[in-house]
């Protein structure tokens, strides 16, 4: 396993960005059909925008995917510029189908670690479940810092530690090695705000709890939204079938009425920017236009 990386929040996972890479493209074609969950935590975040009374110019939607939040952020500000940012580009590709007229908006492919935006350039930073899968966190919250404008707001949802600690704790019942990607305190994300400069960081959970069938429906519907282990020290040859039945049994001891319990810990924050550093200063290209 590698060694820890000092920049990162404590119980972050080191991830293979490539892989997130990977995950999302072959993903993005059926995204849009099984993100159900996705789309009932965005309806939350986005209902949190009214808590603010904001009236942004600009909107950086930032670990976009197909785009159904940045239509929905253009719904809620007609008058402001949506940017749809993601590292896939086949998800861009995806958000094409919502970018049409009248709710169009930009589509940039681009890495949080290093936004093509200028300093101080945008007013909201809207994220939804993106933040649990970036490489380095503190490195994607300074960036989110330096391009948010004096007072501007993030508001994002992440996935908590508790997620999946059914199927977790199912293969650690069957062997010892990473199977479940790992995700971020809600206290670890507050102190990694603070570490960015970030000022007044509220933060809450909420529990989501999906019924599967089978094992395999489980697996399908991860594997269907990219959301499926990108862990660094992930195994990573083939599940021989004595591991595969140990798994299933384990899992299979947790089943209800309902069927198979799969949680989702989502974790809930929101910070401002707080007045830009004496060192800050603009760099990086402007806000692209939306085509």
């Amino acid at each position: 396993m590698p060694p820890p990386d000092p920049s990162l929040p404590s119980g972050a996972p080191p991830l293979d960005r490539a892989t997130i890479i990977h995950h999302a493209t072959r993903a993005a074609a059926h995204y849009d059909a099984a993100a159900d969950l996705a789309r009932e935590v965005g309806d939350e975040l986005l209902s949190r925008v009214g808590f603010f009374g904001l009236a942004p110019r600009v909107v950086l939607d930032l670990g976009a995917g197909t785009g159904l939040a940045s239509r929905a952020l253009r719904r809620r500000f007609p008058g402001a510029q949506v940017v749809a940012l993601d590292i896939a580009p086949a998800m861009l590709a995806r958000a094409a189908r919502h970018a049409r007229w009248p709710r169009r908006f930009a589509r940039v492919a681009g890495d949080a670690g290093a936004l093509p935006l200028r300093t101080g350039s945008v007013d909201l930073v809207h994220s939804n479940l993106a933040l649990a899968f970036f490489v380095a966190p503190d490195a994607a919250l300074a960036e989110v810092r330096r391009v948010l404008a004096p007072d501007g707001l993030l508001l994002f949802s992440s996935f908590g530690p508790g997620t999946l600690a059914e199927l977790r704790a199912s293969w650690a019942a069957a062997d010892g090695t990473v199977h479940v990607h790992e995700f971020i305190d809600m206290h670890d994300l507050g102190s990694a705000l603070a570490r960015a400069g970030f000022a007044e960081p509220v933060l809450d959970v909420e529990q989501y709890v999906r019924h599967f069938d089978s094992l395999r429906a489980l697996a399908d519907a991860l594997r269907a939204t990219g959301t499926h282990n990108a862990h660094a020290a992930r195994a990573r040859g083939l599940t021989g079938r004595g591991r595969l039945a140990a798994l299933t049994r384990a899992y299979e001891q947790q089943r209800t009425a309902a069927g198979l319990p799969a949680t989702a810990e989502v974790v809930y924050g929101a910070a401002f920017a707080g007045r830009p550093s004496a060192q800050g200063g603009e760099t990086g290209a402007a806000p692209p236009r939306p085509r």
